[in-house]
């Protein structure tokens, strides 16, 4: 029998990366090696093929841990998880799955949060990172959702405007250094309106070679506990949704931290129709679930729950 090629495929590479393709193209590769204090994606694609996203500020040298799309926290009990001053470091201690399919790719990783001291991990992030083709040709979607869960019986993750997920975008799409704009949920616009408002979506468009203009949305899931979530924007050109910006949260043990998003990149500039349509898609949308096969060899699988 003849093997059909799925449409979306995760691709291990060397030096532990993963790349993600769609109909054989490349939009989005995961970066998990030693190189970095922490694990993140680099780059998404735009629908022209353009990065929509940076490694590090374009201004700011000691802003380096900006890289691209990534999960960090300032405070974990007490603990900087967020500058790479710190000692502490997130690390992928293992893949769980790779899922292809003319649907969507996905893949399941395990990731601890070390302190830099104790061997033993403060905390555990199961990641599962979902890539499919947005409504548009050549759009690109990203789902992303983590499972926090503390080694502890609980631990806490304190108040601060860093952490869980923030995305530093491309030059040329940042208000300050290129010719972008913010925009959110609630018709905001740009950085002093947006600043620590709560929205449930958060977009940053601007210029991108060829005289096009493509950009990237953020959401929020409903599910997640504070939806809609607070944001930390700036105008030279990062978004964050930060979940404990205005208060602590006490992660326990037996009551692991669930959170979802996504993000889309998109050609044109912001557009809340389209918007709305992609964030009321992806509230249906069941959450991703990483277990054992029960086939004969027993392999990890990633499948949608009911």
């Amino acid at each position: 029998m003849a093997y059909e090629f799925p449409r979306c495929q995760c691709i291990p590479l060397p030096n532990q990366q993963v790349s993600f393709t769609i109909d054989g193209v490349e939009r989005l590769r995961w970066h998990s090696g030693l190189d970095a204090p922490r694990p993140y994606f680099y780059p998404l694609l735009g629908p022209s093929g353009t990065p929509l996203t940076r490694m590090g500020h374009p201004g700011a040298p000691n802003h380096d841990h900006h890289r691209s799309i990534w999960f960090a926290h300032n405070k974990v009990l007490g603990i900087d998880f967020w500058g790479d001053a710190s000692p502490a470091r997130i690390r992928q201690s293992e893949w769980l799955a790779y899922h292809d399919g003319n649907d969507e790719a996905v893949m399941g990783v395990s990731l601890q949060w070390l302190d830099g001291h104790d061997p033993q991990p403060l905390m555990d992030q199961v990641l599962i990172a979902a890539v499919r083709p947005g409504p548009q040709p050549g759009e690109t979607l990203l789902e992303l959702q983590s499972q926090f869960t503390p080694r502890a019986e609980s631990l806490e993750l304190a108040k601060t405007n860093f952490g869980f997920l923030a995305v530093r975008v491309a030059k040329s799409i940042s208000a300050h250094f290129g010719g972008g704009q913010l925009t959110d949920s609630e018709g905001r616009v740009g950085e002093p309106a947006i600043f620590g408002q709560a929205a449930r979506w958060m977009d940053y468009s601007g210029p991108v070679p060829g005289g096009l203009t493509e950009g990237m949305t953020f959401f929020d899931h409903p599910s997640n506990p504070r939806h809609p979530t607070h944001w930390h924007v700036r105008e030279d050109g990062w978004m964050g949704a930060s979940h404990c910006l205005t208060d602590a949260w006490l992660l326990k043990k037996e009551e692991p931290l669930v959170l979802r998003y996504l993000l889309q990149a998109h050609s044109g500039g912001a557009d809340s129709e389209r918007a709305e349509r992609v964030f009321l898609d992806f509230a249906r949308r069941s959450a991703l679930q990483v277990s054992k096969s029960k086939r004969k060899h027993e392999f990890w699988a990633i499948e949608r729950g009911a």
